[in-house]
């Protein structure tokens, strides 16, 4: 049983109305004796986050001597008010509606008989009983409320369900709402209203017609300001094609009431997230075109499935393309790379190459590795909103897009897509990871990147891609034998006709061995020393000034001869002290052989 069947009952037989006195406090309400105003139930509902259901239950007074003959689960001590005059119920499955309602109707009772005695001066004719200096009158009185006929009969439609089920809740919603569909009215109202899943059902007569004078002023064009559980009933009238002429009309109307509305200031963030989820699956259902679907899906979602059929098919998409899909699920890292800002054409090129050589490895299977495999998935469209189907949908494979299709057999849906659960990171990441460390090498750029052991798989991607570019870039020529002497020949003749004799008395000396130059690794030796000083953390002033050298040429020199293999400053200059940056520490020793000059 829920709250709603107790309120309806009130209304029904003492035609008492639901209050809601505080603002600030939506959730909670009364239902008091319409003569003396005296308090009957306290009313209390409560979202429960965890569940994701409402917890109802209520403070009724008709004494707790109940207890000690009922030990029902569902009946307890007051939730809020105090004194042996109140009990405590809670409203779920095991809540036997013929009990709550017989507890009512001793509350109603209990609460009339109250009262005292006044005896005049002067004999009266009759004995008066005051309640609470209010004139009471019977319970079967009926009261004359000016209700427009058709509201009247709206109310006469509403079918209570025993169970009190969301469904029975739809049902009259729509079927209602039908009947409701032209009616127009002018009685404006504008005091809270709020309910979750509201409906016609939950309104008292001035909510009804202040709903629907302010619907009548929408239709118009005319958007004031309202209570957000009354704007929900009209989205509601449009997800069940109440006040449209087809599924395109009810989206177009949502649209305007977007603009009208939300954009307008009114309503909040919850709210446009759920017009959207519902104008999507909306026009899933109702077989709008997908291009239309698209408009109204997170823009997050569409574009990871257009990054994932780039992926997918890289083949026929360019290196850009496939280069932004990779960023889409890597992260921005990738996107930042030096690698770009020194050659971004030559850069994106290659980790395309990579991927795309990836792919195509029959033998592993790269994309389900890194993604997963499209799978079906339980899907409720409009789970959330108060809609109504009167028929089961015809099984139905609705295409959003190429990476996710929405499936119905026998009225069940089902999602097929790529779980974003199933997204391997590490895989994809070791293969971006040594591309761009490669990348920077190649191109010397930026910080070099350290290889990652466990990854020589990912490292094979890449040197199969970069030798596979190189065939493709390099030109086709064509060598005669035959005519090799006669080149060989006339290029001797046309140098030594360009050199002078001191040039062709030292030309010999070229093919001498070129470590007379006393270099080693590229630095000389000097400067070697000095390395192997600030390695060793041995003091390098005595030696500068022996040697007469500064401290800041013999950095430059050195940092120089090491930029081709390192990519970066190795060695830091403070006056005359030099350091090595730590992190270079063992590339530097692993270029120089691992010892310093003059070991053996």
């Amino acid at each position: 049983m829920e709250l709603p069947e107790l309120t309806a009952y009130a209304e029904k037989k003492y035609h008492i109305k639901e209050e809601h006195k505080w603002t600030g406090f939506p959730g909670f309400s009364i239902l008091a004796d319409p003569g003396s105003g005296k308090w009957i139930c306290l009313l209390m509902r409560q979202w429960d986050s965890e569940s994701g259901t409402e917890i109802q239950r209520c403070d009724m007074k008709c004494g707790q001597e109940i207890l000690k003959e009922d030990s029902r689960p569902y009946l307890s001590q007051p939730f809020r008010m105090r004194g042996d005059s109140w009990l405590g119920i809670a409203f779920d499955d095991t809540t036997d509606p013929g009990t709550v309602f017989g507890l009512f109707d001793q509350a109603i009772e209990s609460t009339r008989k109250q009262g005292c005695t006044i005896v005049l001066e002067t004999p009266p004719s009759e004995t008066v009983i005051v309640h609470d200096n209010t004139i009471q009158p019977d319970i079967g009185t009926e009261f004359k409320i000016d209700i427009p006929e058709r509201i009247h009969g709206m109310m006469l439609l509403y079918e209570p369900d025993k169970e009190g089920s969301f469904a029975s809740k739809c049902r009259n919603f729509h079927i209602q709402g039908r009947y409701m569909e032209d009616y127009e009215d002018n009685a404006p109202w504008d005091e809270s209203f709020e309910r979750y899943f509201p409906v016609y059902h939950d309104m008292n007569l001035r909510q009804l017609r202040g709903y629907f004078s302010w619907r009548t002023e929408v239709r118009k064009g005319i958007f004031n300001p309202i209570s957000l559980s009354s704007a929900y009933i009209y989205i509601y009238e449009l997800l069940n094609g109440i006040g449209a002429d087809s599924p395109s009309s009810s989206l177009e109307k949502m649209e305007e009431f977007e603009k009208g509305f939300l954009n307008a200031g009114m309503g909040d963030a919850s709210m446009r997230r759920n017009l959207h989820r519902w104008m999507l699956e909306f026009a899933i259902i109702n077989d709008l075109p997908a291009e239309t679907a698209s408009r109204y899906a997170p823009r997050g979602m569409m574009e990871k499935d257009s990054s994932l059929a780039v992926l997918r098919n890289p083949g026929s998409y360019t290196d850009d393309e496939i280069f932004s899909a990779l960023c889409s699920f890597y992260g921005k890292k990738l996107g930042e790379s030096p690698a770009l800002k020194k050659d971004g054409i030559k850069a994106r090129h290659i980790f395309a190459a990579v991927w795309k050589t990836a792919i195509a490895d029959d033998g592993r299977d790269i994309f389900a590795l890194c993604f997963g495999k499209q799978e079906a998935f339980p899907w409720y469209p409009l789970g959330n909103a108060v809609y109504w189907q009167e028929e089961k949908h015809p099984d139905v494979d609705y295409v959003l897009h190429s990476c996710r299709t929405y499936r119905c057999r026998d009225g069940i849906w089902r999602e097929l897509r790529y779980d974003h659960l199933d997204f391997s990171r590490n895989i994809l990441g070791a293969l971006m990871h040594e591309t761009d460390r490669v990348i920077r090498k190649m191109l010397r750029t930026g910080r070099y990147l350290k290889e990652t052991a466990g990854d020589e798989w990912a490292a094979s991607y890449v040197d199969a891609a970069l030798k596979a570019d190189v065939r493709a870039s390099e030109p086709e020529i064509r060598i005669e034998l035959s005519q090799l002497d006669r080149i060989r020949h006339e290029a001797s003749i046309t140098r030594d006709s360009l050199l002078t004799d001191e040039e062709m008395e030292a030309f010999p000396d070229e093919a001498e061995d070129d470590d007379a130059s006393e270099e080693e690794c590229g630095i000389d030796i000097p400067y070697k020393e000095i390395l192997a000083m600030v390695l060793e953390g041995r003091p390098i002033t005595p030696y500068l000034r022996e040697n007469h050298i500064m401290a800041s040429i013999a950095a430059d020199a050195i940092n120089e001869a090491l930029y081709d293999e390192i990519g970066d400053t190795a060695l830091e200059c403070d006056g005359d002290t030099i350091t090595i940056v730590e992190d270079y520490r063992d590339d530097v020793l692993q270029l120089i052989g691992g010892k310093h000059h003059g070991e053996e």
